[in-house]
């Protein structure tokens, strides 16, 4: 019988996941906690791109805007464009990396939208295979994921960056 070892994942399971409030407001300044800015792909003036501590699938990815705002309708004009272009960026980008098959992009406005973060919109970004749900996803309630957030975040970001600055 083979194992598949995610030790990661117990606090997620547990209930005691992550640092006390809101994850995207933690992300928008300088942490002294390293692995937090590991994940975050990119900064602009207005929003930032990163990776879901949980994800779905690998290339798993959010853009959230820096000011904590629960709403479409609570976003400036430059805020709403910012975050589009980085979530235009985010299908190029895993595209690129991970040549999906498709990609589910998507908002959870409320809780019972399937918001987990419900006061701070964001915009997720999930790279998708043919038959990326299979036995382990649907009977073990287990996803299976093979690569590491920090290596992820290494294949991504670069991408991004090329990206922004091909903008300019």
């Amino acid at each position: 019988m083979e194992r598949l070892w995610s030790p990661w994942r117990l606090a997620y399971v547990m209930g005691t996941a992550g640092p006390s409030g809101c994850i995207f407001c933690n992300a928008t300044g300088p942490s002294p906690d390293p692995t937090r800015d590991a994940l975050v792909l990119i900064r602009g003036r207005l929003s930032f791109v990163i990776l879901n501590l949980y994800p779905y699938n690998n290339g798993h990815l959010m853009v959230a805007p820096n000011r904590h705002i629960a709403s479409l309708g609570a976003a400036t004009p430059d805020e709403l464009s910012e975050m589009m272009r980085f979530t235009r960026d985010a299908e190029a980008a895993l595209g690129e990396a991970y040549r999906p098959e498709g990609i589910n992009m998507g908002l959870n406005l409320g809780r019972p939208a399937g918001a987990g973060i419900v006061d701070h919109i964001h915009i997720h970004a999930v790279p998708r295979w043919t038959g990326d749900t299979n036995f382990m996803s649907v009977v073990g309630g287990t996803r299976v994921l093979p690569e590491d957030l920090q290596e992820t975040a290494q294949r991504l970001r670069p991408i991004f960056e090329r990206l922004v600055l091909e903008r300019h």
